[in-house]
């Protein structure tokens, strides 16, 4: 790795840049016998908050990220390429060298204070998951949600971990001045497919505690059903499943995403599945031969029977206000010193 030396108390600003682009300084990295097999790459930013790219679709302008990486290690995770561009490993690498934004509270709540910044919404959980393992160990988080709620910022997010919970108060306190808007991902209730495409997430129905904890506690939750994985979690009994699952947790919406390979994605993904799944291979290099997306009339298929099993369990498909489906994620950029790579994992 060009910059596994790389401290606090070195002078590489050159190769900083290039590697973790202009709006980073300083970087420290270090093993943790608490985290066994993971690396931390502690860095200084100059900015925390990123712009959407004017011709993305996503339904905000804003996002905030303080990690990259992930070990949810997610085998789908679009999120993966983006490792490439620090010559890092999209596969193992992702899962166990973790990028952190140090300075995330900090940076956020000067630039909230700034006579530019106009109080636009901002998304969390878009590229990785802010609520990920190593929030548990840098409670970035808490900072970030005290400046948002201090500022009265409108905000949302997306997650598969359980942490969250653990600012149930802040969030309260958010809620109560500003719009808050909470979506859990639980693709599908299958605890051993769970264990193989998962394997650093909470279990689903942990996930679905947050989702009913949240509701009890006055806050609207809505459950993002993705990924729906093909010929492994989209049998209609399957669906039905998760979909009845979903509405007992109290969830305010549900709305399905079938998996998506982009690249670096989906060459992990597929030699999961070459491993666990030999026999789906071929059914995959058909479904997805013409690139990342599965077919429209698939697509449709799904959306329509999850909505019409939500519709029987007394959900509706998104929550008011919200658009029936956030469109797909915009290709990577390598040339952004923060890669504006959304999705909805």
């Amino acid at each position: 790795m060009r910059w596994e030396n790389l401290t606090l108390e070195s002078d590489h600003s050159r190769a900083d840049a290039a590697l973790f682009g202009a709006d980073a300084v300083n970087i420290r990295t270090f093993d943790t016998p608490e985290f066994a097999g993971i690396t931390f790459h502690e860095i200084r930013a100059r900015s925390i908050l990123n712009r959407v790219p004017g011709a993305s679709r996503m339904p905000f302008e804003w996002t905030v990220n303080p990690y990259r990486g992930c070990t949810h290690a997610c085998v789908y995770c679009f999120a993966r390429k983006t490792h490439s561009y620090l010559d890092l490993d999209t596969g193992l690498g992702f899962d166990s060298q973790i990028v952190v934004k140090v300075n995330a509270p900090e940076l956020l709540r000067r630039q909230l204070g700034s006579r530019r910044w106009l109080g636009e919404h901002i998304a969390m959980g878009t590229n990785v998951d802010c609520y990920q393992r190593a929030e548990g160990r840098y409670r970035l988080m808490p900072g970030i949600l005290g400046a948002l709620r201090d500022h009265a910022n409108p905000f949302s997010i997306l997650t598969k971990g359980t942490l969250i919970l653990r600012d149930l108060d802040l969030l309260t306190q958010a809620s109560q001045v500003t719009d808050v808007g909470i979506s859990v991902s639980v693709g599908f209730t299958d605890t051993e497919l769970w264990r193989t495409v998962e394997p650093g997430t909470p279990a689903p129905e942990r996930r679905l505690d947050v989702v009913r904890t949240l509701t009890e506690h006055g806050i609207g939750c809505g459950v993002l059903m993705a990924p729906v994985i093909p010929f492994l979690s989209d049998h209609p009994a399957q669906l039905r499943d998760t979909v009845r699952s979903i509405a007992a947790a109290g969830a305010t919406s549900v709305t399905p995403l079938v998996l998506h390979l982009r690249p670096g994605a989906r060459e992990w993904f597929m030699a999961w599945l070459v491993r666990r799944h030999p026999h789906l291979v071929r059914r995959y290099e058909r479904l997805y031969a013409d690139g990342a997306y599965a077919p429209k009339w698939y697509q449709r298929r799904i959306t329509r029977q999850v909505h019409e099993l939500a519709e029987e369990c007394g959900i509706g498909p998104t929550r008011a206000g919200m658009p029936r489906r956030l469109p797909e994620p915009e290709p990577a950029d390598p040339s952004m010193s923060e890669s504006v790579q959304l999705s909805l994992i």
